[in-house]
C-alpha cells in the first residue's frame, strides 16, 4: 500500500493537513498549496482560523492578499484528520517554569491523529524535541494506527529574513524505516527547492538542536565579552568589527538584551535535560544559558546607572520609553522576547513604561513570566511629544525614526548598537 501512497506524493494527490498554524505551520501549509497539493489547516485557535477565512495574515512573511488569495480549508475538528494523506506535527514545544521539556502540544496532537487518523498515512514531526523523540514517543503513540509511517523533519523558519523562506531553506528529513523516509522525503521535495536525507530521525533531531546550541553558547559568549569588555570600557560592537575583518576561522555574533524567539531559549535545554537521562551535564548548555537569562538584569543596571548619572532619579520614579516588544527586528514575535521580560520587571520596579513598536500595535502575553496586558502604553507615531525621563532601546526594528529619539535630547540606552549602524548621533547615547 506505500506504494500507493508513494504515487499520490508524488503526484501531489496526497491531502496534507497542517497541524498547528503558527511562524512554523501557516507557511509551510501556504507553501505546499501553491505547489497543487490539497491542504488542510488544523488548529485549535479560532481566532487564527477566522484571521485566515478572512484574510487576515498575522505573520509579516505571508501577506494578506496571498492568504485570502490561498482561500485554504481550514478547521478545529480533529475528525477531519481522517481524510488526510500526510499529517504534519507544527506545534510548540515549549518548555515548563523549571526548564525542562513541555511536549504536551505534540502529544495532544498524536493522541488527536491515533483516535482520528486514517490508516496508511505518513505522520511527520516538525516541532523542535529532543535526540529520540520520534522513535521513544511518536512511534509508541501511533502503534494502534494501522501502518502509520512516522517520520522526523525540523522546522527551520527564521522570521524576518529576506534571503530565505519556507521553500528555499533545505529539509532536513529522516524516516523511522526506509519506507517512511522514502515517503517523507517524496512528500517534501514535490513544493520544496532542497531535501536533505538523513539516516535516522534521530540525527536530524540532534542536527536541529545542533544549530541553535551553537547560536546560544556564541550569543552568551559575545553576551560575557560585553560585560567584560564594558567594565574595561571597551566598545564590544568595535571589538567585534575589527574581528569580523578576519576571512577564516571566525563568525561575528552580536550581544543584546537577551535571548527570545521560538528556538534558541528554548531548545538547547531540550538536549540538556535529555543528557542527563545519559549520566552527562551539559555544562556549555547550562552555561550558555544562564548567561543569556541574565542580560535583561544587566540591560536594567545599565538603565539605572544611567537615569541617577543623566537624570538624577531613581528607577521607582522615571518615565522609560522602551523602543521595540518582538525579540527580533523587523517581526512581530513576541515569544519568550527579552524586551517583554524587561517591561514588566521596570514594571515590577515602578517605572512608568511607555512602549514603541511599529510591528506590535497591541501587547499580548507571551511570555511565561510576564503579564504585561493593559500595563504598558503602546507609542505609534508623534514620539517628538512623548514626555519620558530616558529611552531604552530594546529591538532595532527599521520602522523606528532614530532620528526623532535622538532630537528628543534624553539619555538613550542602546542594547542593540543601532543607533551607531544607522549614523544618527545623539548627545547622551550609551550602549548597554
Amino acid at each position: 500500500m506505500s506504494d500507493r501512497l508513494l504515487e499520490m506524493i508524488r503526484d501531489r494527490r496526497a491531502k496534507t493537513a497542517v497541524m498547528g498554524l503558527g511562524y512554523v505551520g501557516l507557511p509551510l501549509a501556504m507553501a505546499a498549496q501553491a505547489k497543487g497539493l490539497p491542504v488542510l489547516g488544523v488548529d485549535l485557535d479560532t481566532a487564527k482560523l477566522g484571521a485566515i477565512r478572512a484574510g487576515q495574515s498575522y505573520i509579516e512573511a505571508i501577506s494578506d492578499a496571498d492568504l485570502a488569495a490561498a482561500a485554504m480549508d481550514v478547521t478545529d475538528e480533529m475528525t477531519r484528520l481522517a481524510e488526510a494523506d500526510v499529517i504534519v506535527i507544527c506545534v510548540p514545544t515549549p518548555l515548563t517554569a523549571h526548564r525542562t521539556p513541555d511536549l504536551g502540544a505534540v502529544k495532544g496532537s498524536l493522541d488527536a491523529i491515533a483516535r482520528h487518523a486514517s490508516p496508511e498515512t505518513l505522520v511527520v514531526l516538525e516541532s523542535t524535541t529532543w535526540p529520540g523523540t520520534t522513535a521513544e514517543v511518536m512511534a509508541p503513540a501511533l502503534a494502534d494506527l494501522k501502518q502509520a509511517y512516522v517520520a522526523f523533519s525540523p522546522e527551520r523558519e527564521d522570521p524576518g529574513n529576506q534571503q530565505f523562506n519556507t521553500r528555499s531553506i533545505p529539509k532536513l528529513v529522516a524516516g523511522l524505516g526506509d519506507t517512511a523516509g522514502d515517503l517523507a522525503e517524496a512528500f517534501y521535495e514535490s513544493f520544496l527547492d532542497q531535501v536533505v536525507r538523513v539516516k535516522t530521525p534521530a540525527i536530524a533531531e540532534a542536527a536541529k538542536i545542533t544549530e541553535n546550541v551553537f547560536r546560544s553558547v556564541n550569543i552568551a559568549l559575545v553576551n560575557e565579552l560585553k560585560m567584560i569588555f564594558d567594565r574595561m570600557d571597551i566598545d564590544v560592537w568595535d571589538v567585534i568589527d575589527a574581528a569580523a575583518t578576519k576571512p577564516f576561522g571566525y563568525m561575528p555574533f552580536y550581544p543584546g538584551p537577551g535571548l527570545g524567539g521560538h528556538c534558541i531559549p528554548v531548545d538547547p535545554f531540550y538536549l540538556s535535560w535529555k543528557a542527563r537521562e545519559f549520566g552527562l551535564n551539559a555544562q556549555f548548555i547550562e552555561l550558555a544559558g544562564e548567561i543569556n537569562i541574565q542580560m535583561p538584569d544587566y540591560a536594567i543596571a545599565k538603565l539605572r546607572e544611567v537615569l541617577d548619572i543623566e537624570v538624577g532619579l531613581p528607577l521607582s520614579k522615571s518615565r522609560i520609553l522602551v523602543i521595540g516588544a518582538a525579540y527580533k527586528k523587523n517581526v512581530s514575535d513576541l515569544r519568550e522576547s527579552p524586551a517583554m521580560e524587561i517591561m514588566a520587571r521596570l514594571h515590577d520596579l515602578r517605572a512608568q513604561v511607555s512602549c514603541l513598536d511599529p510591528h506590535v500595535p497591541v501587547l499580548t502575553h507571551f511570555h511565561r513570566e510576564t503579564e504585561l496586558d493593559g500595563r504598558a502604553t503602546i507609542v505609534q507615531s508623534d514620539i517628538k511629544a512623548a514626555e519620558h525621563d530616558a529611552v531604552m532601546i530594546l529591538t532595532d526594528h527599521d520602522g523606528v525614526d532614530y532620528e526623532a529619539l535622538a532630537a528628543l535630547k534624553l539619555p538613550i540606552v542602546d542594547t542593540r548598537n543601532v543607533m551607531a549602524r544607522k549614523g544618527v548621533s545623539a548627545e547622551r547615547l550609551f550602549k548597554a
